[in-house]
């Protein structure tokens, strides 16, 4: 018998899942009907997961559908208040999607994105050509306008005006800091582990805080827990295993993933120049279905990367980068019986070391830690579902510069982060929802609350959609790096909040700050075409960034700025079977604002106005994809705008002159004269990568052959341009590839 719930509605919730390995389905159409009468319905969400609430007492037809899946009848009489649970395994083999009211469209694609957001799936990945024969985030990144990458050298990602240490990732509620390989075509998320992946460029709701730029929300697939399973893969740039399968069958899961790089071996006879990198990654995962109204899943990973990214270009021997990422975590998910309510639970642990230099004696290290706990709940009504959770983040960070920075040596230091938020989800009628957010964030134990009030509204009918976002948003972690050398991504981890009163400038601890401001247009004019323009603002306040000097060094001084970045993007998308394509063009404009005292003396004005060395102007990316005769081909260009840099004028010497009595006495210190900052132009970025492959069935084994061509026409893209010597170094030639993957 199912249980009474308080009030008079009756409510109904539950999971739908694959039934050939246990995986949720998202997107499924759950619809209730009253005499065939339409009364209300859902989708499930990427946990699979179903709620139904303010229903009244009655006998409803309950059908679960879902395309290319057979289509589920249940019946269910409810009494006043009751509430029920029904869990589905759904067979594949339906053809069709029964037509209802309530539609799952298609949720993923290049031109699909709303407020801001936009999901991707594995296929989605798979389709970009890349060195590898299973695909990975990051080259799907890499695609997206208004993402500006470091290239094929250095996992560096900006979004849409912000820096790499704005941007929060996470992995089934892990935090990574350094969630990208020194190579840029490998992120530590291969495609073959991930169910989604929420890519959020700013909007972003009350749900996710602690950053101001960008939220890359990833989440993980089960293992199958019908049948074991698993696949090897071998490619000139890295070798790869996966297991999975049941360790209770229908109960329990497990999948594990290992890759490691092979490029610093087979560089020379695959491009003829070496590649001194080395990096790979482990993964794990356990899920536990409880009940049919509970979930249960631990996640592990650990990542290792090491790396010269420069060259001798100028009679010094650039040094050697390394970091390990290592996280783990628990996700707790439940549908309580007695009330429409979800509950989720959710504890971590990361941490991320981090150094330069000789592996046995490194002149610079860090390391930054945090321990997590979350708790969500989101509360359902008939028209409306009210999110709403709380979350405790401890961060400690430590760094030894070795001297190298002027104002310390060693620094360690521990943060608190307590936030809570609520925000609603509400049908309006006529196609439009309502989605107010506050967010209330506590740093460093003080009791000095930051408020974030943040907001989306969405309209939309079969064929369009209009969305908008707008939110503030505020961070207290900065990272540390000197952005006039582009060959380096050592980045040292500090607080800016002070055990004293908070103030007003970044240098005596004031946090990082941003207002986000979007509004995007979809429409639909064919089936097979999609269309999307969004524009978006930031407004950057109280930034970090490196103090301007004419000594060729590094500086930990905190000089306070602001900037802003506006832009648009512009998105066209097919799909007509047996084609795939999309093309996009992304324009940003991105500004600094710096304040300092030494700035009037240089250039003559009081407040310097510059752009930063990520501000990309335009991008284009255009994917081709098609299967003809068995065979999967697809080819990606991409082109992006020069970017800023600094040009040197000239050298001179500077001494203290104290107590000397003869100039030849002198022992001048080197410095260097610089043109405005950021004032010069790289060249242009521009690529062409092709891919054809084929699967074969091998009794009950799939065999995927692929070749590849990445940088196809053997462009000399930039990397950087040491500016005393004006040498360059150059992203990667042109790089032909031979894939084997073995899937049971």
């Amino acid at each position: 018998m199912a249980a009474p719930v308080l009030g008079q509605n009756a409510a109904v919730s539950g999971f739908v899942v694959d039934a050939d390995d246990g995986e949720p389905l998202e997107g499924v159409n759950v619809v209730l009907r009253v005499g065939g009468v339409f009364i209300q319905g859902t989708a499930t969400d990427g946990d699979g997961q179903y709620v139904l609430a303010g229903l009244k007492p009655d006998r409803y037809v309950m059908t679960v559908s879902f395309i290319g899946y057979a289509t589920r009848t249940d019946t269910l009489v409810l009494a006043r208040g009751e509430r029920r649970t029904r869990s589905y395994r759904l067979q594949a083999g339906g053809a069709e999607l029964d037509e209802v009211l309530v539609e799952s469209e298609r949720s993923t694609g290049a031109a699909r994105v709303t407020a801001g957001q936009q999901t991707v799936q594995p296929a989605d990945i798979e389709l970009i050509p890349a060195p590898d024969v299973s695909g990975d985030l990051a080259t799907l990144l890499a695609t997206l306008p208004g993402v500006v990458t470091s290239g094929d050298r250095g996992g560096q990602l900006f979004v849409r005006g912000g820096e790499p240490t704005q941007n929060l990732v996470l992995i089934d509620g892990i935090l990574l800091y350094q969630p990208f390989h020194v190579i840029g075509f490998y992120s530590a998320f291969p495609s073959d582990i991930l169910s989604r992946t929420d890519i959020y460029a700013g909007g972003f709701g009350s749900a996710f805080g602690e950053r101001i730029s960008s939220v890359i929300d990833v989440s993980t697939r089960n293992g199958n827990n019908r049948r074991f399973g698993g696949a090897v893969s071998l490619s000139p740039f890295i070798s790869s295993v996966r297991l999975e399968g049941p360790l209770v069958q229908d109960r329990v899961s497990v999948m594990l993933s290992a890759r490691q790089s092979v490029v610093e071996e087979a560089a020379a006879e695959v491009i003829g120049e070496p590649l001194p990198f080395s990096f790979g990654d482990a993964f794990g995962k356990m899920h536990l279905v409880l009940s049919p109204n509970q979930r249960l899943a631990f996640t592990a990973l650990r990542t290792h990367d090491r790396g010269t990214l420069g060259r001798d270009v100028g009679g010094t021997v650039p040094e050697e980068v390394r970091w390990e990422n290592e996280g783990i975590g628990a996700r707790y998910l439940i549908l309580p019986r007695r009330f429409p309510v979800s509950f989720e639970g959710n504890a971590s642990y990361s941490r991320l070391e981090s150094d330069l230099g000789p592996a046995d004696d490194p002149t610079r290290s860090t390391a930054i830690e945090n321990v997590h706990g979350l708790l969500d709940a989101t509360f359902f009504t008939e028209r409306a579902a009210y999110n709403t959770g709380m979350s405790l983040r401890i961060v400690r960070l430590a760094s030894n510069l070795g001297g190298l920075y002027q104002n310390f040596d060693n620094r360690s230091d521990e943060l608190l982060h307590w936030g809570m938020y609520v925000q609603p989800d509400v049908g309006l009628g006529g196609g439009w929802r309502l989605r107010p957010g506050l967010r209330v964030q506590f740093f460093d134990v003080q009791f000095e609350p930051f408020f974030e009030p943040r907001v989306q509204v969405v309209w939309e009918d079969e064929r369009q959609q209009v969305s908008a976002a707008a939110g503030l948003y505020h961070q207290a972690e900065i990272g540390l790096y000197d952005r006039r050398d582009a060959a380096s991504i050592f980045t040292a981890w500090t607080n800016a909040i002070k055990e004293s009163d908070r103030v007003e400038d970044v240098s005596e601890g004031r946090v990082q700050r941003a207002w986000h401001a979007l509004l995007g247009y979809r429409a639909t004019p064919r089936p097979w075409l999609e269309l999307s323009v969004e524009g978006f603002y930031k407004y950057l306040d109280n930034l970090f960034i490196s103090e301007w000097t004419a000594f060729p060094r590094f500086t930990t001084n905190l000089q306070p700025a602001t900037g802003r970045s506006f832009g648009f993007d512009l998105r066209a998308e097919v799909r007509r079977a047996p084609f795939y394509g999309y093309l996009t063009y992304g324009f940003s404009n991105t500004r600094y604002f710096a304040e300092q005292a030494e700035i009037a003396l240089w250039y003559g004005v009081e407040r310097l106005r510059f752009r930063p060395p990520h501000d990309r102007r335009h991008q284009v990316n255009a994917l081709a994809s098609a299967t003809l005769r068995g065979i999967d081909v697809s080819a990606r260009w991409e082109f992006g705008a020069g970017l800023p840099f600094s040009r040197v004028v000239g050298f001179d010497g500077f001494a203290v002159v104290d107590d000397v009595t003869s100039g030849f006495d002198l022992d001048p210190t080197r410095r260097v004269i610089y043109e405005r900052p950021f004032s010069g132009t790289l060249p242009a970025y521009h690529r062409l990568d092709l891919s054809a492959g084929r699967t074969f069935d091998v009794g009950r084994a799939a065999v995927t052959l692929q070749g590849s061509l990445i940088n196809a026409y053997d462009r000399d893209n930039l990397f950087y341009l040491d500016i005393f010597t004006l040498k360059r170094v150059n992203q990667l030639p042109l790089v032909p590839s031979l894939g084997l993957k073995v899937e049971y």
